[in-house]
């Protein structure tokens, strides 16, 4: 009898893992699995690669972001991480193409005495529990940067896409490849840039053309004198949120918001789900935009428009920490909010 048990519990033991542990723990990957996953993965994102050992050099990156997606998983985390396009780089190859906002500490130190006062929290502010301005149509759909660090230009045009939509009623996509061939000066096109200054020109500019007019190449170009001159959305000025996320509240309630953050970690890099609680600082690198906010369990999060494609996080969004008692923000994102301006609107959705 006793060996019938030992048997039994041997058996079931064995199911157990069999259930859980297999899909789990890099422990339990065999060589041959790990190569299946990674031709899968090959043949959905197009990926060949030239040169004399680039592809086994490919699938050792491959194979330790495998490990970390795994290892990770397998925590009680608030969040997911998972294969992505940017499995096959290195955390600094990601960091080098991916990443772009260049942040002016100088223009960061005289902006925060002149922050507006539209969106300032104030005793007896009634905001709604939840905002998300894909359900009013005030976002365009994801778009993609691609391997050119104009996180900026699109953090700005979504923006301003947002804000032309609650004032005129009408949604037009905007041209990124504008900002990054014509803004040239503080900002520097695929080599980073910063989203006031983006909106600064788009004021003395007075408006920008359509994406469609002015499509998006993902590489410096030429500026358009003549797509640059079809000034079919504008806006009349633009703002800064003060630093502190009750004003960044009250401002998503109000419209999307410019925003940066430090995205270099790994855990965003292989974002694939979740609210991000992750390890971030506030080496602000990335330009993206809150449109909108909620709770999920009792964790308080931000809605966040990324720019790396639909197939990226949640759809091309990620939810983000919020409330969460640093003044900075979840990596940053309260430090250099701003938001363009617009005659019309402004009533809380």
């Amino acid at each position: 009898m006793s060996m019938l048990i030992a048997a039994l519990l041997f058996f079931s033991f064995a199911i157990s893992i069999t259930a859980t542990d297999f899909h789990k723990s890099p422990i339990w990957r065999s060589d041959e699995q790990v190569k299946g996953l990674y031709d899968q993965w090959l043949a959905k994102h197009g990926k060949a690669y030239n040169g004399i050992g680039e592809n086994d050099r490919r699938f050792q990156i491959f194979k330790d972001n495998l490990n970390f997606i795994d290892r990770h998983n397998t925590g009680n985390r608030t969040y997911k991480v998972g294969l992505n396009q940017f499995s096959d780089l290195t955390n600094e190859e990601y960091k080098s193409m991916y990443l772009g906002t260049r942040i002016d500490a100088t223009r960061r130190f005289v902006k925060s005495k002149v922050a507006s006062l539209r969106y300032s929290h104030r005793t007896g502010d009634e905001l709604p529990e939840s905002v998300d301005w894909r359900e009013r149509g005030a976002v365009a759909p994801i778009k993609n940067q691609g391997s050119c660090g104009s996180c900026w230009a699109f953090s700005t045009v979504a923006a301003v896409e947002g804000i032309n939509k609650i004032v005129t009623g009408e949604m037009i996509t905007v041209s990124e490849q504008e900002l990054v061939d014509c803004n040239k000066g503080q900002n520097a096109g695929c080599n980073g840039g910063l989203m006031d200054y983006a909106f600064e020109f788009i004021i003395s500019n007075g408006g920008m053309d359509t994406e469609d007019d002015y499509p998006y190449r993902g590489v410096d170009g030429k500026c358009d004198i003549n797509r640059k001159n079809a000034k079919i959305v504008t806006i009349d000025g633009y703002e800064d949120v003060p630093k502190n996320e009750k004003a960044l509240q009250k401002a998503v309630a109000h419209q999307p918001v410019s925003v940066a953050i430090e995205a270099s970690g790994r855990a965003l890099q292989l974002y694939s789900s979740g609210v991000f609680t992750g390890k971030c600082g506030v080496q602000l690198d990335h330009g993206v935009v809150v449109v909108g906010y909620g709770s999920e369990n009792g964790l308080d999060y931000w809605i966040v428009r990324n720019s790396w494609g639909a197939d990226w996080g949640e759809d091309g969004y990620f939810r983000l920490h919020r409330n969460v008692r640093v003044s900075s923000g979840k990596c940053g994102v309260v430090m250099v909010a701003s938001y363009p301006t617009k005659t019309g609107g402004y009533a809380a959705q």
